[in-house]
């Protein structure tokens, strides 16, 4: 079992990370006002979006592929530097 302590340990680091960039980003929008630059999260042409009265479902599919592209750039372009 020793190998899965590796795989633990990057996984509590990457939670870390991601809490302390959602920290961040919420006290960026409070101090900086850059609301506006992430307002089309979730609002592209894509993006289905349902309200009834007792429910609302929303599916970022056009964003989710967004997103989807751009991770797998940045984690390209990293792979291609540390192969280096």
């Amino acid at each position: 079992m020793p190998a899965w302590n590796g795989v633990g340990r990057w996984l509590i680091v990457a939670g870390l990370a991601l809490a302390a960039c959602g920290v961040l980003l919420t006290l960026a929008e409070k101090w900086f006002g850059i609301n506006s630059a992430f307002n089309w999260i979730g609002k592209l042409p894509g993006d289905l979006s349902m309200t009834r009265e007792q429910f609302s479902v929303h599916l970022p599919i056009a964003t989710s592929l967004v997103f989807s592209i751009l991770l797998s750039v940045v984690l390209y372009v990293l792979s291609w530097l540390f192969r280096r």
